[in-house]
């Protein structure tokens, strides 16, 4: 048995996005739980699809005493901090003194975090960590698919286990693997670190695991791993973020130094030939609205508003794709999620049947302007529900006061907070059943797939206004490295 601590610090950053993420983002919950110390972590997590989940169901069957530190998180945004990042370490280095000794150390991390001050903020954190807990202490973390995994990562950690599927119904799973693989050092294997880094970046709608060439890059990496006893990860990483070591990675461990070399390699060259495949067609708001109206069936036609998807650092508030509906004359369509809190706060002051004025969304100033008009408050919910799909399976939201919202035949569901639209859960939560609805406008890139994808007869990715940009060429990178390439994406027709 051994004393393993464990704690959880976990942000998505976009450079290229100006609102930042404060304390106050750190502590509230969404669609996981605000910051927990101590004891409370246990309860905080129990049965969400999160990697520290996972690693503490796994690691109490081998009996091990588990040392809960912290575990925080807050919705991908511009940078961190200084004041944020400073205090969550402070907190974070009490907790661990307080541990203090420990046989092993577990962290629950992103893998693309910058703060104000740092660019590498998972690389600082370990070498700090490093600092109190010594050279010798083995360190394992679970890192999401879209981790920038940089070398001083790679050398701090004994062991990096990344998930593998993206939308990520798999973060539970990587915690569980994590255990097993630090149950691999305490017994006393030495692994191989064997790491490349990937001369391109991928946008992120083609960097799904559901179609290709992901889905079958992903086999690929199974079968090496079952061939070689080789842990391999190929992680596309979050190209949104203008940092140095921003960009794809390949990374194995395994105790036979040729064997983990040789994985790696052999992905490497891999995603090599595939280059030119990580793309796929943008549809301007217009053309996928004109589209969705042409086309005929019983299942709905899934709009994409990939370029607001509050899970890439975007505002959620953006009506480009709206504007369209109503332009086009749009029935039986559903909006979800328009994070807007002064238009939820006004349906609930005027009560369900209620029909009020309002200038709804776009109050960050992007794209299309808010869109007035008379709207029938539908339905209303205090935003706090449970997860029941593959992605946030588990997970007990709190998304603030909520209303459904009327404007002839559109309905928008609108939040307090942002949060990209991929559970079903929260469309039933406010009396909308997703299977029903011609023409659905998800607020998300990928993660809708993993519950929505089944409900749908087509799905378009639409390039609308917003920060979480699907068109690399459009971004100007002042810190890449100068030998990262990026594919063109296809013009929006």
């Amino acid at each position: 048995m051994a004393r393993i601590a464990i704690a959880g610090f976990l942000h998505e950053t976009n450079t290229f996005v100006q609102r930042p993420a404060d304390m106050d983002a750190f502590l509230a919950a969404d669609a996981w739980p605000g910051l927990v110390q101590g004891p409370a972590l246990f309860d905080a997590v129990s049965g969400a699809n999160i990697a520290i989940a996972g690693f503490i169901k796994e690691a109490v069957t081998n009996n091990h005493e588990l040392l809960p530190l912290l575990w925080t998180s807050a919705n991908p945004s511009g940078p961190v901090t200084r004041d944020a990042y400073e205090k969550i370490w402070a907190m974070l280095a009490h907790e661990l003194g307080q541990a203090m000794p420990v046989d092993a150390l577990f962290l629950d991390l992103h893998g693309a975090m910058v703060a104000e001050h740092i660019d590498d903020g998972e690389g600082e954190l370990l070498e700090r960590i490093r600092s109190i807990i010594g050279p010798d202490v083995p360190i394992v973390a679970a890192l999401d698919f879209h981790a920038n995994i940089t070398p001083r990562m790679v050398a701090l950690a004994d062991a990096l286990t990344v998930y593998r599927t993206y939308p990520h119904v798999d973060m539970s799973d990587t915690g569980r693997r994590a255990a097993m693989v630090l149950q691999r050092i305490l017994a006393g294997e030495h692994l191989h670190k064997a790491y490349r880094q990937i001369p391109f970046l991928i946008s992120l709608p083609w960097q799904c695991t559901l179609i290709e060439p992901l889905a079958s890059l992903m086999h690929m990496v199974g079968q090496l791993e079952h061939d070689s006893n080789v842990s391999a990860s190929i992680v596309p990483g979050f190209p949104l973020a203008d940092i140095y070591d921003c960009g794809p990675t390949v990374i194995a461990y395994g105790n036979d130094v040729e064997a983990a070399e040789a994985v790696a390699q052999r992905l490497f060259d891999r995603m090599l030939e595939q280059c030119a495949a990580f793309s796929g067609k943008l549809w301007s708001a217009a053309q996928a609205v004109s589209h969705s109206l042409a086309s005929s069936g019983d299942r709905p036609v899934i709009l994409a508003d990939t370029q607001d998807n509050p899970g890439g650092g975007a505002a959620g508030d953006t009506t480009d794709i709206l504007y369209e509906l109503v332009r086009q004359h749009a029935e039986d369509a559903c909006v979800g999620l328009l994070c807007d809190p002064a238009a939820a706060a006004a349906a609930h002051a005027a009560g369900v049947g209620t029909t009020i004025a309002l200038a709804l969304g776009a109050h960050s100033g992007i794209g299309e302007a808010p869109l007035d008009g008379h709207y029938v408050v539908e339905a209303l919910g205090n935003g706090r529900f449970t997860g029941t799909g593959p992605f946030y399976l588990g997970c007990k939201m709190d998304l603030g006061p909520m209303a459904r919202l009327r404007l002839d035949g559109i309905q928008i569901l609108v939040t307090s907070r942002k949060q990209q639209a991929a559970d079903q859960a929260m469309f039933r939560h406010l009396g909308i059943d997703p299977a029903r609805q011609r023409i659905l406008v998800l607020k998300s890139s990928v993660h809708f797939r993993a519950d929505f994808a089944p409900l749908a007869r087509e799905i378009l990715i639409v390039a609308a206004s917003g920060e979480n940009v699907a068109d690399l060429a459009q971004l100007h990178y002042k810190k890449l490295r100068p030998d990262v390439a990026r594919p063109a994406e296809d013009v929006c027709i």
